[in-house]
């Protein structure tokens, strides 16, 4: 799960970059439990620069590129259960055929998932997830949560990263270091990955609410896969805004 939340949240930084550089004036609706959010944001980003992110720097410093290479696609076919299983759910019957080809390209000539041949096949990697499933059947997200360790979530989203667990393999795994290690090697990768896009977040000024907004629009718009309306500018607002900076 990890892995499909920090990818959401990059590519959501990526698309907004540049968006949110002022704190909020007023109170957000979607985010009521804001206070205390923001008291766990404070105990995520600790635990993030004095331990996950010197880890991972440590590990993208010593370890071959080629390796990290295959340890990101192997926790990307270990995982893709998921969103396989999430397929069916919302009904996806041609994405459940090119995810299903995907998973076993990948996992017979791509040596257990370490090479990615079904990319080169032209089968394209999908992002579903019980989250998205529960919106697309109508399901509201409920409010905005930032969870210990886990990152930005919301109601739904929380009930659907548990329900995944369902389809993640080494969560069958009968001793408990071998679910461990597999987690701890996901979030290292996950870790990893994102150490290249930390430019985005320079020169926000509240990164809270430049990551809970970030979060919001990208999982609605998976949810809406990408067919979100565009709000009409407001041309007086936005001058208001640049006037008072």
């Amino acid at each position: 799960m990890t892995r499909y939340l920090c990818a959401s949240l990059l590519l959501a930084a990526a698309l907004l970059c540049g968006c949110a550089t002022n704190p909020a004036t007023k109170h957000d609706p979607r985010d009521p439990f804001e206070r205390i959010n923001r008291a766990t944001f404070k105990f995520n980003d600790a635990v993030d620069r004095h331990v996950a992110k010197p880890i991972a720097q440590t590990y993208r410093k010593v370890t071959p590129h080629f390796v990290q290479t295959g340890v990101s696609n192997f926790m990307d076919n270990l995982t893709y259960p998921i969103v396989l299983v999430n397929d069916l759910l919302q009904v996806k019957f041609k994405a459940t055929l090119n995810d299903t080809g995907r998973l076993l390209l990948n996992t017979t000539l791509g040596l257990g998932g370490l090479l990615d041949p079904a990319s080169d096949a032209g089968l394209a990697k999908n992002d579903e997830d019980f989250g998205q499933t529960l919106g697309r059947w109508g399901v509201r997200p409920g409010p905005y949560l930032m969870l210990p360790i886990l990152g930005p979530s919301d109601i739904r989203d929380g009930i659907g990263k548990y329900a995944d667990r369902y389809a993640t393999p080494y969560d069958y795994a009968n001793d408990w270091r071998v679910r461990w290690g597999f987690w701890a090697l996901d979030a290292l990768d996950t870790r990893a990955r994102l150490l290249d896009t930390e430019q985005v977040m320079s020169g926000v000024y509240d990164r809270y609410a430049f990551i809970r907004n970030a979060y919001l629009q990208r999982r609605e718009y998976l949810v809406k896969d990408g067919n979100v309306p565009e709000e009409p500018v407001d041309e007086d607002k936005m001058l208001e805004e640049s006037e008072d900076r």
